[in-house]
């Protein structure tokens, strides 16, 4: 892509170069579409390809085309010019540095992305600990039919409307600003009551626990609204 732009590039400069250009001389580089016109007394042309063209070439490529393709279709679009040394040392010193500066982009990505999943290994880290650390809060309203009904005060009570590990995902972003996904909570069955919990997390095994810990948890207290 980046060949294609800046090839373009210079070939509207060309254009306009020779359209300036009001006297000749051994350094005027012929108009392209002069070059079209005169190739009506032959069938092809001679023409340097400046990006892939579908069933013509690749770009860099030397073909042969109708004087009329070149000058109707492939001209205007900057997608050739004429085989002429002038053009084609251009294109070939274009490339070249075209080339030099895909790499320096592709070596320059390598080294970001690297970067990146260490930044994100840490970011990772750091959100596990705040989890494990944290004791996040739900204020839930109660059945309070079931409340009344109790036979003890130590009976659990129950809420009236379950929480969920959807629940628990949205509160963690909302409470501690930590993004996780459903699947990192493992909770067998949604939270019927009040009361305090330890639920598990799923978290990557690249993430190390601190000592003396088999899994990571998080701290959940539900209290009556």
């Amino acid at each position: 892509m980046a060949y294609l732009r800046n090839g373009r590039n210079v070939l509207r400069q060309i254009v306009k170069d020779t359209n300036i250009h009001s006297s000749g001389g051994s350094d005027r580089m012929m108009n392209p579409l002069i070059y079209a016109s005169q190739g009506v007394r032959f069938r092809h042309l001679e023409v340097i390809l400046t990006t892939s063209v579908d069933k013509l070439g690749k770009a860099g490529e030397t073909v042969k085309v109708a004087p009329g393709y070149f000058r109707n279709h492939l001209m205007p679009k900057l997608l050739a010019v004429p085989n002429i040394d002038k053009y084609a040392y251009l294109i070939k010193e274009h490339r070249k540095n075209s080339l030099l500066e895909v790499d320096e982009e592709v070596e320059e990505v390598k080294v970001v992305a690297a970067v990146s999943e260490e930044a994100k290994q840490k970011a990772y880290q750091k959100a596990a600990k705040i989890l494990d650390n944290a004791r996040l809060v739900l204020r839930r309203p109660i059945d309070l039919k079931k409340f009344r009904s109790r036979a003890t005060k130590e009976d659990p009570i129950e809420l009236k409307s379950p929480v969920t590990t959807e629940d628990i995902v949205a509160e963690v972003a909302r409470q501690l600003s930590v993004q996780i996904l459903p699947e990192n909570v493992h909770l067998p069955s949604p939270l019927l009551t009040v009361g305090e919990y330890e639920v598990t997390l799923r978290l990557p095994k690249s993430i190390s626990l601190p000592p003396g810990k088999v899994q990571w948890t998080l701290k959940v207290k539900i209290r009556a609204a």
